[in-house]
């Protein structure tokens, strides 16, 4: 695979991993104060059935979202809504997932991506 495509991965993979999260977003401030400009993309976050939340280690926000396959068994990132976690070969339970997780690819590599 060339250095361009591996790079293509790995930025849309980052994009869709979004959720990949060391901590749970729950840990984070339980009612944020947010800039009111935000709050419409709050309320359609929360209407879709996500969870509003600070970014760990940042003061920024996202819409964090239950996958549909939560632990699910998987053995490459096609098995999964979100990301296959290489450690528990399981389906992750959110999305974006921040911090640095070990993941399996498409095709079943180990690898390491990290979302800050």
């Amino acid at each position: 695979m060339s250095a361009i495509r591996r790079l293509m991965t790995v930025c849309v993979l980052s994009v869709v991993l979004a959720g990949c999260q060391e901590g749970d977003p729950d840990t984070a401030d339980a009612d944020p104060a947010i800039p009111e400009i935000l709050n419409p993309q709050r309320a359609a976050c929360e209407e879709e059935g996500g969870r509003w939340g600070k970014i760990p280690n940042r003061e920024t926000f996202t819409c964090f979202r239950i996958t549909r396959d939560a632990n699910k068994s998987c053995s490459t990132a096609r098995d999964c809504e979100g990301a296959c976690l290489a450690r528990s070969q399981t389906c992750a339970p959110q999305m974006p997932l921040f911090g640095c997780h070990d993941i399996l690819s498409s095709s079943g590599f180990r690898q390491t991506q990290c979302l800050e």
